[in-house]
């Protein structure tokens, strides 16, 4: 493995807050990708934002419990736009609860990047 692959690896099992072992990688990378097909389908533009032509990013810390149930928040990163950010509690509601934990996990909690950009 590559340096620049080793070191990805690392940010990302960080940022997940887990370290993953060969035997439970694949259940985490499965996880990931349900997580991140939820938030897509959930994830909504508000109207008075697209209007205007407002774009941003965030960051939400959450703390998901084994059965996927989002029991806490942080907004770690606001947009800067107050229309974007009301809208991260909103998302937060319709994305409760993500799938359940990988077999083994009893609690996660993991920064999850938003991107509000037209195309």
């Amino acid at each position: 493995m590559n340096l620049n692959k080793l070191a990805a690896a690392f940010a990302l099992m960080f940022a997940f807050g887990v370290v993953a072992t060969p035997a439970n990688a694949a259940d985490m990378t499965s996880w990931k990708k349900a997580v991140a097909k939820k938030v897509a389908k959930k994830q909504k533009y508000p109207r008075s934002a697209l209007a205007r032509e407002i774009e941003g990013r965030a960051k939400v810390r959450l703390h998901v419990t084994a059965d996927g149930t989002i029991n806490a928040h942080e907004i770690v990163q606001e947009t800067g736009e107050s229309v974007l950010d009301r809208e991260i509690p909103k998302l937060v509601t319709r994305l409760n609860p993500l799938p359940a934990l990988p077999d083994g996990k009893t609690e996660l909690s993991f920064v999850l990047p938003l991107n509000w950009r037209l195309n």
